[in-house]
């Protein structure tokens, strides 16, 4: 489905069952390795329980390496309650080489790092607009040399939303790569906005969000920054292909 992640659930106990139990394991891999966290492989996993399984919570709980997540089936879609992680200040010098690597001299207003995530992430200038952001070629071949001391796992290129007008309002678009785990882009990242929200969310004073990710594919985000230090993201899923794996 030219998709990096595929989830796997499991059952935590031997009498579990997938139709009445509401707590399930889950682990996401790329063709390349195992990732700590990743949200469209969360949102298929609810999806495939809620609409094919026909799972009778209206909220399930999965054990992940990112602690317990949960996702909320509402009438418009699902609720991903995910972990929010801060990002602090970066001096450029130490990153310098990567950035330039990626983006060559793309002007750079910010840039952030996440420990807990191991993302970078840098905020282009407010001069440019989406279809620069869209537009941009980034060289995601050469990342691995530049980047070998294992501090960078995904690189988030970021920029401030438009008011709208004849496009729709956003509060932020976002652009994400992640060549270490094999991933040159990835369409829309539910992970790399646990750390967008917590970025974004200070930079604009708002606990609610409309963000933009603009890959090729691309994908809107419904964000809500919770008080108990998490976040909601909401997307929508649709079952699409059905098949059986035989050993």
């Amino acid at each position: 489905m030219n998709l990096s992640e595929t989830a796997f659930i499991r059952k935590l106990h031997p009498n579990d069952n997938f139709t009445q139990s509401s707590c399930f394991g889950l682990r996401w891999f790329t063709p390349q390795n195992e990732v700590p966290l990743c949200g469209h492989a969360t949102l298929a996993s609810a999806a495939v329980l809620f609409y094919k399984i026909k799972n009778v919570n209206s909220t399930l709980t999965f054990v992940t390496m990112s602690g317990e997540l949960k996702a909320r089936k509402e009438e418009d879609g699902i609720v991903l309650d995910l972990p929010l992680y801060p990002a602090h200040p970066q001096k450029l010098h130490e990153v310098e080489d990567l950035i330039k690597t990626a983006i060559g001299d793309t002007l750079v207003q910010d840039v952030r790092y996440s420990p807990d995530t191991k993302k970078l992430l840098v905020r282009l200038s407010d001069t440019y607009n989406r279809s620069f952001l869209e537009s941009l070629t980034v060289n995601t071949e050469n990342l691995l040399q530049v980047e070998t001391t294992g501090k960078v796992k995904g690189l988030i290129l970021t920029l401030k939303g438009e008011p709208g007008g004849q496009t729709q309002a956003f509060d932020f678009y976002s652009r994400y790569f992640a060549p270490w785990y094999g991933v040159a882009e990835d369409p829309v990242t539910g992970s790399a906005h646990t750390v967008l929200s917590s970025y974004w969310s200070e930079q604009l004073g708002k606990k609610d969000l409309h963000a933009f990710q603009c890959s090729n594919r691309g994908g809107e985000l419904t964000i809500s920054l919770r008080s108990d230090g998490r976040v909601d993201i909401k997307g929508g899923a649709a079952l699409v292909l059905e098949g059986t794996l035989t050993a």
